[in-house]
């Protein structure tokens, strides 16, 4: 793996992870801008960005956009998350430079023309009409809100419908005005790139842009709750968790293991006792989303009315064992599991791209694949048992949607004893 990383005179970040074996590269901008920076009156504006950068540029119409890149095989894409959003190209080498110009442009001189705007709110519109229609979708929101209520954290990236039809183009270019500095981008590549080639054409294209100042952020706090919602469905879907990590909490890999035990795969706890030998459930996993200042540990289940009674229980114990129960043979399983899947993800130009730039935004630098090699490696019974003892020990939240019973009922399934009692 060669790593490079530089940085503009305005704070503009640049960094590639050359793949020799390859002849393509994927290119992107990781913008340390999402959900979590909004307003409640602006909730869902980083989506709706991310959705009108392609349609237009002081150079380039939307279908112009389209047409270069497909005119020589490339793909684009683009994503929002809570703390970023996500800018990408996927190209032949020699079409490098040609991916650059088009994100410039598209971060730069969009146009947000009212008509590709009243387009692209019908589509967001019936994104979210979709997201409501699909539970186990649905259920995480939920779940978010009940964890960080009345917080930007807790809110829905997407945004709500009344949101979506209120924002305007002044709204979008102010935003983009006052969040999208210099400072909080990264252009990250991987694959056939030349690091010294990239940086300047970077400096022709971004080195104009302002730095802004950090980034105003709402502090996250972690609350707890239920949320159940009837609905006629066929299951019902939960969503259980508690507070989790931060990106660099000292526990982090711990956490990692933890979830993998418990519902990383068919030979975890919960696939195993909960689906195999009970029959309780058509899907069950685990996991853990980690953000710069906290995180959640959760665990989703779709379940039969009939059976969700036994379930809970079933779930609760399980938590309540694994912190005085985790064998060796389960240490060295989760720790393959970890590693594997980091290393064959390794094998890919987008997440290694992605990677790079959600570690330059998070840590401010590049964490070298080593390094978290023996962080798994350090992981240990011992550490996932503290652990248990200090996730357990606080307050849960529950989102329930579905044919679900008494409220209450459901909701004091979760204050059975555990492992931190």
């Amino acid at each position: 793996m060669s790593v490079e990383v530089s940085r503009l005179n305005n704070g503009f970040t640049v960094a590639t992870d050359r793949m020799d074996h390859v002849e393509t590269a994927v290119i992107g901008v990781w913008v340390g801008i999402g959900a979590r920076h909004e307003t409640l009156e602006l909730n869902g504006v980083s989506h709706m960005l991310e959705h009108m950068a392609f349609k237009g540029t002081k150079r380039r119409s939307a279908q112009d956009i389209v047409n270069e890149v497909e005119f020589v095989g490339g793909q684009i894409n683009a994503y929002t998350s809570r703390e970023n959003t996500a800018y990408y190209l996927r190209v032949l080498a020699d079409d490098i430079g040609l991916a650059v110009d088009i994100l410039a442009d598209i971060l730069q001189n969009s146009t947000f023309e009212a008509e590709e705007m009243e387009r692209e709110r019908a589509v967001i519109l019936q994104e979210i009409g979709q997201c409501n229609d699909i539970p186990d979708d649905l259920v995480f929101d939920q779940f978010q809100e009940v964890a960080y209520p009345a917080q930007a954290m807790g809110r829905s990236i997407l945004g709500t419908a009344d949101n979506v039809r209120a924002l305007d183009r002044p709204a979008l270019e102010g935003y983009m005005r006052s969040r999208y500095g210099a400072e909080h981008m990264v252009l990250a590549a991987s694959g056939k790139v030349d690091h010294a080639a990239l940086l300047s054409l970077a400096e022709d294209t971004f080195g104009s842009m302002k730095a802004l100042g950090e980034a105003t952020t709402e502090t996250t706090t972690y609350r707890g709750g239920h949320h159940v919602e009837q609905r006629e469905l066929e299951q019902i879907h939960l969503v259980f968790g508690y507070e989790g990590l931060a990106y660099g909490d000292p526990d982090f890999y711990t956490m990692g293991a933890l979830s993998s035990l418990l519902g990383g795969g068919m030979s975890s706890r919960l696939f195993q006792e909960v689906r195999e030998r009970r029959g309780l459930v058509y899907s069950i996993y685990t996991f853990n989303t980690a953000y710069k200042d906290g995180g959640l540990f959760g665990i989703y289940a779709g379940t039969g009315a009939d059976d969700v009674q036994e379930l809970m229980p079933v779930v609760m114990n399980e938590l309540a064992a694994i912190g005085d129960t985790v064998s060796s043979e389960e240490i060295a399983r989760v720790k393959a599991q970890l590693k594997a899947g980091l290393l064959m993800a390794m094998e890919n130009t987008r997440a290694r791209a992605e990677r790079l730039g959600q570690n330059l935004l998070i840590f401010g630098r590049p964490i070298p694949v080593a390094e978290i090699v023996d962080r798994i490696d350090a992981v240990d019974g011992g550490a996932i048992g503290d652990l248990t003892s200090k996730v357990f020990a606080g307050a849960p939240s529950l989102a329930a949607l579905g044919p679900v019973g008494p409220v209450d009922g459901l909701a004091g399934l979760t204050a059975r004893p555990n492992a931190a009692e």
